[in-house]
């Protein structure tokens, strides 16, 4: 070959001018992914059953108008329930396994006082009116509840409440450092713009509740526990002896009790430490004798460590036994307790630790032990069969006019959240029963659960998008972390605590919008879809279809050979993969 002759080499692709969309390689499959939204361990949880992921989710796009809107369909009491809630969705929260649960009260106050500050008036799916009225007697947050839902399935609604002012257990119970009056009267003030009609001192008696039995289409009967619980010792009628509820009320009414000197409450409840707390406030030293030990206590967890951080003192495993007045104050004479095994609830078991006895000079005792209904009528008949008893409430038949008994009344869990549930699942009931008689009460409430517990959804009993999620609580396992990194949780501001002991204002400060949303950025959002698109950026056969207009995903399987990628890279568990031909 002549070496000095050049040969040029050429590159020839293939090409086609067809489309590909002949090949449909969907044939191939045998797994079949699917969109499907599934249930967060922080909402199965919530007591009231609070779309969280989605409310996180909407803060994290500074669409707080619509997060607060979709709270509102759950629960009434937002600025309420972000102030006193003991939150258990932070404690089932899938982010604590990551670094710390998302701040979801703190974000729901958040949402609250952006809405009261922007004079945000909600807009919520309403049905037409029943025609049918409907009394609820008392104002706590059970009654409140009761009434807004009330409203929202087209009932008129007449609430009686004993008290001057309307609230409550919130209004007259819990301190104004925890819950101003100011917050509780906007919460209440937009349940009244609804349509509820409140009726203040208008206390009611038998003979009353039987008259309005003649009135009303259903009863729901939410009078709360205040009659003081006997410590049954001897000296505890001796003057210088207070019922602790009766104290807050006091000083919830603007009274400013003289409590100088050392005052003993007894009790491990939050009206114990709030008790306690207010002594501090009013210039008292504040000491809580308790049968048990501090992690035994029933009061919540940052409320007793704020009581420490102010300066309370808590003396654990003592029993008082006996009262006695002596040189112008009490000496409480207290039983040492051990600890012998558990009881029932898992808490340790107490006995007596021998004979020995300790005595505590005091200038006053508050009792914070429990209460008990006012009077008997109160109570719920016995179960039978005129009577349905649900999660947090029961309803009566016996007298042909529904009854329900809610909040306190019903038993359970004795706290503001329970209590706002009672509410809303008395309502459904009551309006499952309007409907379709007694026999569709439970499978209409059956239908509306969160989750695998017993919280009920009121998005989910008007038909709305929820109603479509499964049921399947999503686990820590089942989120993909590679798509998060660690960022520590808020800190929430809060007042010092010398600031704290010297006046009853709010102890927990406001968060700026940046904060709140960065803060619910962290929330992984389980089990629904946050639109990331990482469906559609990993799917090797353009299988996923984006819906400009409506954000919808939808998958094409006429190419999807359900090799799963669009599975596996979903970060909060929004889909699915199944084998072919399965539901």
């Amino acid at each position: 070959m002549d070496s000095g002759v050049a040969f040029k080499r050429r590159l020839y692709m293939p090409r086609t001018s067809m489309t590909t969309e002949g090949n449909r390689t969907g044939s191939w499959r045998f797994l079949r992914p699917r969109y499907e939204e599934k249930t967060s361990p922080c909402s199965a949880a919530c007591p009231v059953g609070e779309d969280i992921p989605r409310v996180e989710m909407l803060v994290t796009q500074g669409a707080f108008k619509e997060a607060w809107e979709t709270i509102l369909l759950e629960n009434p009491l937002p600025g309420v329930c972000g102030r006193v809630c003991f939150h258990p969705c932070e404690g089932k929260c899938n982010r604590k396994d990551f670094d710390t649960p998302v701040a979801i009260h703190t974000l729901e106050r958040f949402l609250s006082d952006t809405a009261f500050r922007n004079e945000t008036k909600p807009v919520l799916p309403r049905r037409p009116p029943t025609g049918k009225r409907v009394a609820v007697v008392g104002s706590g947050p059970a009654g409140l509840s009761a009434a807004w839902f009330l409203t929202i399935l087209g009932y008129e609604c007449d609430v009686l409440e004993a008290m001057e002012e309307a609230g409550g257990l919130l209004r007259w119970g819990i301190p104004e450092y925890r819950l101003p009056r100011s917050e509780l009267q906007r919460e209440i003030g937009r349940i009244v713009d609804e349509g509820v009609r409140i009726h203040t001192g208008e206390r009611v008696k038998k003979e009353r509740f039987e008259e309005l039995r003649t009135r009303y289409d259903a009863l729901l009967l939410g009078c709360g526990l205040w009659k003081n619980r006997p410590l049954g010792i001897s000296g505890e009628d001796v003057p210088g002896v207070e019922d602790g509820l009766t104290f807050l009320r006091r000083v919830r009414g603007g009274e400013r009790p003289a409590v100088g000197g050392v005052n003993a409450i007894i009790g491990g409840g939050n009206t114990a430490v709030d008790v306690a707390r207010s002594v501090v406030r009013l210039g008292g030293e504040a000491v809580i004798v308790y049968r048990r030990r501090r992690e035994d206590m029933p009061a919540f967890f940052e409320e007793i460590e704020g009581a420490l951080e102010e300066g309370v003192e808590i003396k654990e495993l003592l029993a008082p036994s006996s009262i006695a007045a002596r040189n112008g104050g009490l000496v409480l004479t207290l039983r040492r307790m051990m600890i012998e095994g558990k009881d029932k609830d898992g808490r340790g078991r107490i006995v007596p630790a021998g004979t020995e006895t300790l005595s505590l000079e005091v200038a006053r005792v508050f009792v914070a032990t429990g209460a008990d209904t006012a009077e008997t009528w109160h109570l719920p008949p016995a179960g039978n069969d005129k009577t349905i008893r649900l999660s947090r409430c029961l309803l009566s038949f016996e007298e042909g006019v529904p009854v329900a008994y809610v909040g306190d009344l019903a038993g359970g869990d004795l706290n503001v959240t329970a209590a706002i549930a009672s509410g809303k699942e008395a309502v459904m009931a009551l309006d499952s029963y309007f409907k379709g008689g007694c026999g569709t009460i439970l499978e209409d409430l059956s239908s509306c659960r969160v989750g695998d517990g017993t919280s009920l959804s009121m998005e989910i009993y008007l038909g709305g998008a929820r109603k479509a999620r499964s049921r399947h609580v999503v686990t820590y396992e089942e989120i993909n972390t590679d798509y998060f990194s660690f960022e520590p949780r808020i800190t929430q501001p809060r007042l010092l605590p010398d600031e704290r002991r010297l006046s009853f204002d709010e102890i927990e400060m406001k968060l700026s919008a940046g904060t709140a949303m960065r803060e619910a950025g962290r929330c992984f959002n389980c089990g629904i879809c946050n639109g990331c698109d990482n469906c559609w950026l990993y799917c090797p056969d353009v299988a996923v279809i984006r819906q400009r207009r409506s954000g919808e995903r939808l998958i094409d399987y006429n190419y999807c050979k359900g090799c799963g990628l669009c599975v596996v890279e979903c970060p909060r568990n929004a889909m699915a993969l199944e084998e072919e031909g399965g539901s």
